[in-house]
């Protein structure tokens, strides 16, 4: 009995259905003018053997409207005929932007808005783009900006020309940035974390001052991760907002909840039972050093890091880590779960919204391959590293289906960004005044190439240099650099002579092996040596020109947890000179060793011990001139003057053959922490400068210097101000000291 009921249901149904439906024999369509009949049967979807009920015309209507190419579609039945009449949206001739003079900055608008010359306007597609541009303007700093079209119609072309006018208005600036809330971290060293900048009347030139959400983001982001490297697992910027004050500007306010500190506790690693568990050995052995530790993001990727190297050496193709966290009080147990991932191969790479920059400069980034496995860890570093270029705005990825199950299609979405940059800065201190700019271009011609300029002009000389540098040269993942600098030194008054050289250099920096990099290069110098009659006679003999060419290199093994501000780890550095033609065959050799340790977890006092060693000889019987002989640096030795230490010819402070240095140092963070724009730091110098090869009867003043005192580093509105207290140890009688030292620096 129930089978009968829904059969007749469903006939009633069908029959209703057919009612409402229209027998079409033929279809007309009218007012159409540039779009052919065939195109709107394609965009309307129809065709004879539809089925013409009310929800297929409904859906006829919506593709049609969809299309943007008609303001105006109607249907109708006649004498078993569907009529489409249609008014078609005037077509774009042209879209003028008025009113903002930066070229490049209309050139991103007209790539960014959906309207496009030569395409249908409809005056929804219009308002979406105007809110589209006001935000861009927003994001660059126009908060007050107006935007506002019109249009200039021809009735008989049926087409239009779009006038979008942009009052930009005054750019909003930064008059104060302030941190509120549980943020534990003093407001100087905040500010020197940000990205964004307080607004002062002499910086004409840094964008930084001026607010822009993406610089915004970019300041979130940089104080989450400073505050998860000190242990703070939970920080949380609760919000951040900008405040409008009486004169226009903006207070940009931070609200920061810092909350407790963390350590690492159990860090256990899941493998699936086919894995050879001997592969991750180093793995483990990093999961023991750091229990007990205070946990930090960087360790943290760290261990992502190595699960990479092992998944890309040891062939490890279809993998994926999953990460889990379990708080216990302040610990928190990690497992990191080691699993096969579904075994896809990728298909084909697509790359979209590069305008600018060349596909090739992407791609040269990418671990992952067309026709390789798709591994979602080597996948995520090779976007990464797009990222890392610095030369986009945002990088996304998107995963497609392919040609059948096993494939997929990659597209990854670039948006591009101004790469130009010009900087110009100020010092003044003890050691005397300093002015300086320079000019930065990170994708010159779109090829990912860096160009970089500067100039810098002090008291004592004037250095220029200019830098190209072409990464994945010849495809050999290796980064070319060259350079042309020259050198002014003025020591006349001081030292008795003075300095011009003239340089060229060629070469190249790659990593070698995990984070050990080897840099070698090609260096020629034209060099003049002048002297006055106050020069002693050894002097006088060297004056002249000398021509040089060298094989230099330099090997950095760095083991930091961060290259900003690091809390632990160490950085061993060596850099050779090597003479290939020279008038003197001088041989240089420097060592650098520095290493940072937490001492108070609780305060964040790091210890900082330092250690610098040079040498450099004549391979033959000549002597060292005095432009290449080796001075104490100025802030290896605080508590004496620069230069003016070590032996000495006729009252001129010549340096030495040899020069070592020891630093120690340290911050104290509890001293005065109430006052949030000063930090105190403690320090140990010691260091010793001597050997004379050109005169054995000179003193060759070999003795170790030594030094204490305090430092404090101030953040004025001008820039940051930084002066020490310095009481000498021991000392030579030649030896020329100074108690106090200072340095006052900012950006134009």
């Amino acid at each position: 009995m129930r089978c009968f009921f829904h059969t007749i249901l469903l006939i009633i149904i069908i029959l209703t259905k057919s009612a409402n439906a229209q027998n079409v024999e033929n279809i007309e369509i009218i007012g159409n003018k540039r779009i052919s009949d065939e195109t709107v049967l394609v965009l309307g979807n129809i065709n004879l053997n539809n089925f013409f009920d009310d929800q297929n015309l409904d859906k006829i209507l919506k593709n049609l409207y969809s299309s943007n190419f008609f303001a105006d579609v109607r249907l109708s039945f006649d004498n078993n005929t569907l009529k489409i009449e249609l008014i078609e949206n005037p077509i774009i001739e042209n879209i003028e932007f008025t009113g903002f003079k930066n070229t490049d900055f209309i050139n991103e608008l007209s790539q960014r808005i959906s309207l496009k010359e030569r395409m249908s306007f409809t005056q929804n597609q219009l308002n979406q783009d105007l809110i589209l541009i006001q935000n861009i303007l927003k994001s660059s700093g126009y908060y007050f900006s107006k935007t506002t079209s019109s249009l200039i119609k021809d009735e008989d072309l049926n087409s239009v020309r779009l006038i979008i006018n942009i009052d930009q208005g005054k750019k909003a600036r930064i008059k104060n940035i302030v941190f509120i809330g549980d943020k534990k971290i003093k407001d100087k060293k905040l500010l020197e974390i940000i990205a964004s900048e307080e607004h002062q009347f002499w910086k004409f030139i840094s964008n930084k001052v001026y607010l822009n959400q993406s610089t915004i983001n970019l300041d979130i982001n940089l104080l989450e991760n400073y505050y998860k490297n000190l242990g703070y697992y939970k920080v949380k910027i609760i919000n951040n907002f900008a405040e409008l004050t009486n004169n226009g500007d903006f207070n940009l306010i931070y609200n920061i909840e810092a909350g407790d500190k963390y350590y690492f506790n159990d860090l256990i690693l899941s493998l699936p039972e086919d894995y050879n568990s001997k592969d991750f050995d180093d793995v483990k052995k990093i999961f023991n050093n750091l229990k007990g530790e205070i946990f930090s993001l960087n360790k943290l990727n760290t261990i992502l890091k190595d699960i990479d190297y092992i998944a890309s050496s040891r062939m490890y193709d279809f993998i994926d880590v999953g990460v889990t966290e379990n708080i216990a009080d302040n610990k928190i147990n990690f497992i990191f779960d080691i699993k096969d991932s579904n075994k896809f191969y990728v298909e084909r790479i697509n790359v979209f919204g590069n305008y600018t920059t060349i596909e090739e400069v992407i791609r040269n980034q990418l671990i992952v391959d067309e026709g390789d496995p798709l591994n979602n860890i080597l996948l995520n570093k090779s976007i990464n590293q797009i990222r890392s270029l610095g030369i986009f705005k945002t990088v996304n990825s998107e995963i497609k289906n392919g040609k059948d199950e096993n494939f997929k299609i990659l597209n990854i979405n670039v948006e591009e960004k101004p790469t130009g940059e010009v900087s110009l800065g100020a010092g003044v201190g003890t050691s005397g005044s300093t002015i300086g700019g320079g000019l930065i271009e990170k994708n010159f011609l779109g090829k990912g190439i860096n160009l970089n300029t500067n100039l810098e002009i002090s008291e004592e000389s004037v250095r220029g240099k200019f830098v190209y540098s072409k990464p994945n040269f010849a495809y050999t993942d290796n980064t070319l650099s060259t350079s042309i600098q020259s050198v002014t030194t003025d020591n006349l008054s001081d030292f008795g002579y003075k300095v011009t050289t003239t340089g060229f250099d060629i070469g190249t920096e790659f990593q070698q092996f995990e984070n050990l990099f080897f840099s070698p290069s090609i260096a020629v110098s034209l060099e003049d040596l002048v002297t006055n009659n106050s020069a002693s006679d050894n002097l006088k003999k060297q004056e002249g020109n000398y021509n040089d060419l060298y094989f230099n290199y330099s090997i950095n093994y760095d083991l930091r947890d961060s290259s900003f501000n690091p809390t632990s780890g160490s950085t061993k550095s060596f850099f050779q000179e090597l003479p290939m033609i020279s008038e003197n065959n001088e041989i240089s050799n420097t060592f650098l060793y520095s290493k940072y340790k937490n001492l108070n977890p609780t305060s964040n006092m790091i210890g900082r011990l330092s250690f610098y060693a040079k040498a450099i000889n004549s391979l033959d019987d000549n002597d060292v001139r005095i432009s290449k002989r080796a001075q104490i640096p100025y802030n290896r030795l605080r508590g004496f003057e620069k230069g003016k230490v070590g032996p000495k010819d006729s009252g001129d402070y010549i340096g030495g053959n040899y020069v070592t240095a020891v630093n120690l140092s340290t911050d104290i963070p509890t001293f005065l922490d109430t006052i949030e724009n000063v930090d105190f730091k403690y320090y140990i110098d010691m260091a010793n400068v001597w050997g004379v090869d050109y005169d054995s009867s000179i003193d060759d003043s070999n003795f170790i210097r030594s030094s204490t005192g305090i430092g404090i580093d101030l953040l004025t509105p001008v820039g940051p101000l930084s002066f020490s207290f310095t009481q000498p140890i021991t000392k030579k009688s030649s030896d020329k000291t100074e108690t106090f030292r200072f340095n006052l620096g900012t950006t134009f």
